[in-house]
């Protein structure tokens, strides 16, 4: 009679806004870039802006004139403290990066007055270094469709600025070096971007996927927890009615036939469909395992058993409860095929292990013919044990009994 699971829940998407990008807790990689891109422009803005100032002003030789000096440093520095506040409080915004590429154009346009002609040539004046300093970080904060203009408009004032400065030599190197820059930082940023991008899309979809397998093994789990119940209550009584164990009317049937009943009906309980699996052995109180195993014998009263359970062996809940249940499906599989046998269940625990068995000295049976279909060792021993990080043995022939050995240890 194969039981019914509870339907899988479905997959319930994060709580995020119905419009804009996923958060950054689902997009590591695009995180992780942004940060990068944010640091990366603004540590270069602000080292940029106060090496720039203690060089433009090391040099004060004609054409250079002083009062416009001062004033374009004082205004650069400033500008590159205000940049490194509001980028770390705001981020990168287009209005930052604007105003940079602004102040930066408008310098370059007055390079003339600001740079002398001997540190001109050679592309290393403060202006040049500046310049190069807008491209870079205007590639890395903004998207291809505005910096790459941007980083052209420096390049042409730079080249229009050292024009006037005498220099067209100077004009035509840095200019095309400023291009360079650009082609080479927006190529970079638009590769890391992508990269990032499908590094996020594979992070989401091994997420998606593991989702589903937690549900899936939770809705299989639930369905073999109810295959149990299912085989060790009802089936398990009407069994015993069926071979003659169990008199039709008599007190103890009834009794058996409430007790099944007050099980399935906690096992299709709300609480119990949406409860996933167990927790972990280890995290759980213990308790002493003779009393679970007294109450697993109480549970066949018609069944004569001889115990041998040492007292002081404690163990966590979950698995008092896979031991109990275990021996209670030998106990019912012993009155249901050798109700006549002799039976003898013994705990033992040694050095962390823990070690039940229930011996009978009945007909014994092959389990290696056991039918794949029936419950009772593969799940109701077997699937119990293992759920727990234990294991069960059965050793067992025809025509010399049966020994189940289930067996837990505190070290997994």
């Amino acid at each position: 009679m194969p039981a019914v699971a509870a339907p899988p829940s479905p997959v319930v998407a994060p709580d995020r806004p119905a419009t804009g990008p996923p958060p950054v807790a689902a997009r590591p990689a695009g995180g992780a870039l942004n940060r990068v891109f944010t640091t990366l422009p603004i540590m270069l803005r602000l080292t940029c802006g106060l090496a720039g100032a203690v060089t433009a002003l090391a040099v004060r030789t004609p054409p250079v004139q002083p009062v416009p000096l001062v004033v374009a440093v004082v205004v650069l520095t400033g500008w590159s403290l205000w940049f490194t506040r509001s980028g770390i409080r705001s981020g990168l915004t287009p209005g930052l990066i604007g105003t940079d590429v602004a102040l930066t154009v408008v310098t370059c346009l007055l390079l003339p007055y600001l740079v002398a002609t001997e540190v001109l040539p050679g592309e290393v004046s403060w202006v040049a270094i500046l310049a190069s300093t807008t491209v870079i970080v205007a590639q890395l904060a903004s998207r291809p469709r505005w910096a790459v203009p941007a980083g052209l408009l420096v390049a042409g004032a730079y080249a229009l600025g050292a024009h006037r400065a005498g220099n067209d030599a100077e004009a035509v190197a840095h200019a095309t070096t400023l291009v360079v820059q650009t082609a080479s930082a927006s190529a970079l940023a638009v590769v890391l971007r992508r990269s990032s991008r499908r590094a996020d899309a594979a992070f989401t979809e091994r997420q998606r996927v593991l989702r589903e397998a937690v549900i899936a093994r939770t809705a299989w789990e639930a369905e073999r927890r109810q295959n149990r119940d299912l085989h060790d209550t009802v089936l398990s009584t009407l069994t015993m009615v069926g071979l003659g164990a169990v008199r039709s009317g008599s007190p103890l049937l009834r009794e058996r036939a409430a007790a099944d009943l007050r099980t399935l009906a906690a096992a299709v309980t709300p609480a119990e469909r949406e409860a996933g699996p167990p927790s972990a052995p280890g995290d759980a109180t213990r308790t002493a395992l003779d009393g679970w195993l007294c109450g697993a014998t109480a549970r066949v009263p018609e069944l004569p058993v001889a115990v041998d359970l040492a007292p002081d062996v404690t163990v966590p809940v979950p698995v008092a409860v896979a031991f109990a249940e275990s021996t209670a499906a030998a106990l019912a599989n012993v009155l249901r095929h050798a109700p006549g046998a002799a039976v003898r269940l013994r705990l033992a625990g040694v050095a962390g292990t823990v070690v039940v068995e229930v011996v009978d000295d009945g007909p014994g049976f092959d389990p290696g013919r056991v039918p794949t279909h029936r419950y009772g060792l593969r799940e109701s021993i077997h699937g119990r044990m293992t759920a727990v990080g234990g294991r069960a043995t059965v050793d067992a022939a025809p025509g010399r009994g049966t020994r189940i050995r289930l067996e837990w240890s505190d070290a997994g």
